[in-house]
Order: structure tokens, then sequence, then C-alpha cells
């Protein structure tokens, strides 16, 4: 189970200049098609005089939500080669978008595609990739009285505390690294109803104990 890619830490820029031209890039880190909108409007308002405002991102796990914008540019010069330089770093949930100004000169298809390249890859070569681990929450409500028993659990199982809530009811929330989540609940059961590994696979409910998924 894959659960875990490759994005940027914070946002970078690069710049590429050619016969008057200028080339500003600027990546994101993003998540939704709604961060990216916000980034490409952050862009056109600082730049509203830009002839081009050119862009591509790549969202998901299964890095199956794309696009790649032209912007007015010829057809495959601009959004494609942005894209380019996402997948040949292996990047998801990354979104870039490429600013022109243009100097006067046409640079034809292949100085295009050149200096959108280019730009991209300096906007990159400027940020910080790091690795994300896809995780999921587990939330264990519990009696008051087994508060002690649940909590040696957690740490027995080396399990990670996000949330503590003790109010009227009390419960904990988990955050567990998704290709692990089914064995670590398993081992969690059996260390909270003190059984074997093989009878937690049966277990369906521990007295004073909920495991909300």
């Amino acid at each position: 189970m894959q659960d875990s890619y490759q994005t940027l830490a914070r946002p970078s820029t690069g710049e590429f200049r050619d016969r008057g031209s200028k080339f500003i890039a600027y990546a994101f880190p993003v998540e939704t098609e709604r961060d990216w909108q916000k980034c490409l409007d952050l862009a056109k308002k600082e730049h509203p005089k830009a002839r081009h405002h050119c862009y591509a991102y790549r969202l998901g796990l299964d890095r199956n939500n794309f696009r790649a914008n032209d912007d007015g540019e010829p057809s495959g010069t601009a959004g494609r080669p942005i894209l380019g330089q996402i997948d040949s770093h292996d990047l998801t949930n990354v979104f870039i978008v490429v600013v022109r100004y243009f100097g006067g000169t046409l640079l034809g298809t292949s100085g295009l595609i050149n200096a959108y390249k280019l730009s991209t890859q300096n906007a990159l070569a400027n940020g910080q990739v790091i690795e994300k681990v896809v995780e999921d929450q587990v939330r264990i409500r519990f009696e008051y009285g087994l508060m002690g028993e649940v909590m040696n659990a957690v740490k027995k199982a080396g399990l990670t505390i996000k949330k503590k809530h003790f109010a009227e009811t009390a419960f904990i929330d988990l955050a567990i690294r998704k290709s692990e989540t089914a064995n670590q609940l398993i081992r969690l059961k059996a260390i909270l109803a003190k059984v074997s590994l093989e009878e937690a696979r049966q277990l369906e409910e521990i007295e004073g104990i909920q495991l909300e998924f």
C-alpha cells in the first residue's frame, strides 16, 4: 500500500530570461484544487500586467488529478513543460505557475518550451523536497476508570497521540501510518483485552472501550 509521497516543504521561486522576456516561476505545496486556485489568484494579483500566467499541477497519491494550462501561449509550450518538471522530480500535491513578461521578441516553440522548463526547474531547485506520510486517524473512547490501561496500551504499542479530550466523556485521537493501521489496531486490541493477536483479530468489542476508525 502506497502511503507516502514527495512534495515541497514550502513555496519557492525561480527565474529565467531570454531575449528580453522574463519568466518567474512560483512553486507551491497544495492539497486540494481550491488550494491551487488560491495560489493562481495570488500570482495574478501580484503580476496583473504580465502577458501570461501559465501553470500545471498534480494532486493525490495516485497522481491522476492533474492539469497543464498554456494561458494563451502556443499549445504544449508552457503547461506541459511545467508539468514535466513536476513529474521528473517525482512530486505530487504541487502547483506551479510561471508568469511571463514579454520582451518584444518571439522565442519560437523550442524557446518557449525551454523557458518554461528552466524557470520551473529553477523554482524546484530553490525549494526543499520532503516526504510526507499518509496517516489514518483513530479515536479511542473509554470510561475514566480505564484511562491508565488505555494510556499504557497506547505507549506499549508505540502509537502517537494527536489529541486528548477529558470532559464529560474521555477520548484520545491517534495517528497511524496508513499501511500499518490494520496490524497496529490488532496489536492495540490484544494489549487492551489481554488476549493473543489471533484472538484480537476476532474481537469486535472491548468492555468500556470503543475504537472509531
